[in-house]
């Protein structure tokens, strides 16, 4: 083949590729993906795989439609479907990304049987060690998937409790409450409970963006005494970005990490369709939310998830659904990223 004809071949199949990404953007346009990734039920052909958790039940409250989040992110998700220019990475190309479906709730108002169920889910892909970015969802369904990815069983941690990067306004390990109106692994308790198993090291672990005004004057005790850094909103603004993430990242060393971020700690104004808002206090903007998710570049990031969209209270034009696509695309880069210097240094 000639060289004329040889460029002429490269430029023809990069112009195609284009013309394809550019109809998978169009989130209007076809079947609604996660990403329009397509979609499969097989992990051990996977790298990363991107499930929805349409659970509720473990909030306790009458905010109770966050079982709405996954439906609303695939229905514009295509927009998200972009290459990662900071980190000079097309993460369609790098790695086997799919759209494993929803998790199976047979169950869906029984809280504690939902659990079960969605830690079996991923137990399924944990054993082929494949990697999953997920958008619930309540926070309850954090321990779902963390009995199924951290800990002694897990392939995925290698028998290790994960260190937890957990952004959110609430800390999740009220322990003190027995049942969260009902639902005892509950979106309230799934912080500790973790802890208590083995499946999460809180000493390794961070919570950072915490803020509200909390009904007791010792709520925050409960995560200290587990072993948690507490980094609260206000202490983060005092402190700044940078060295917020080197907290972090020493906290974590090598350890195997899990991200869970809830969309509450973003300010109202940013994410107004979340469950549980916290308007009395500033939230994150999304350049503060990026640079912290960012703190773990280079770590091995086993997997993620993003919880408390609720489409029903968000704006007509589904911003918080956008927001919440775009933390999932962030995460799903770095793990990308992981992924491909691992290869790299073979």
């Amino acid at each position: 083949m000639s060289f004329l004809k040889s460029v002429t071949k490269m430029a023809t199949k990069h112009q195609n590729d284009l013309d394809k990404d550019f109809v998978k953007g169009l989130y209007w346009a076809g079947i609604p993906t996660f990403f329009k990734c397509e979609q499969s039920s097989e992990p051990t052909k996977c790298d990363i795989a991107l499930v929805g958790v349409p659970h509720s039940t473990g909030n306790g409250t009458t905010l109770r439609d966050q079982h709405l989040g996954p439906r609303a992110v695939r229905d514009i998700s295509g927009l998200g479907r972009r290459v990662h220019l900071d980190f000079n990475l097309n993460p369609w190309q790098c790695c086997r990304i799919f759209d494993f479906g929803d998790v199976p709730l047979p169950e869906g108002n029984n809280n504690e049987a939902s659990i079960k169920h969605i830690t079996n889910y991923f137990v399924t892909l944990d054993r082929a060690e494949t990697r999953t970015v997920a958008i619930g969802g309540d926070h309850s369904i954090t321990g779902g998937i963390l009995r199924a990815m951290g800990g002694k069983a897990s392939k995925l941690s290698q028998g290790e409790p994960v260190a937890l990067l957990h952004i959110d306004a609430h800390t999740d390990t009220f322990l003190h409450l027995e049942h969260f109106l009902g639902a005892r692994q509950s979106a309230a308790h799934w912080g500790a409970q973790l802890v208590k198993e083995g499946h999460i090291n809180a000493n390794a672990s961070t919570q950072i963006g915490i803020r509200g005004n909390p009904r007791s004057l010792d709520w925050y005790e409960p995560s200290i005494e587990l072993g948690y850094k507490l980094i609260t909103k206000q202490d983060y603004d005092t402190l700044g970005e940078a060295a917020c993430c080197r907290v972090i990242r020493e906290r974590i060393a090598d350890k195997p990490v899990y991200i869970t971020f809830d969309l509450d700690s973003l300010d109202a104004s940013i994410a107004p369709g979340v469950a549980n808002l916290e308007p009395g206090i500033p939230g994150f903007n999304m350049q503060q939310a990026i640079g912290l998710l960012r703190s773990v570049r280079g770590l091995n990031i086993i997997g993620g998830d993003v919880v408390c969209l609720m489409p029903t209270a968000d704006n007509p034009n589904k911003v918080t659904a956008m927001v919440a696509m775009n933390i999932m695309f962030e995460i799903l880069a770095l793990i990308t990223d992981y992924l491909q210097s691992q290869r790299n240094e073979l």
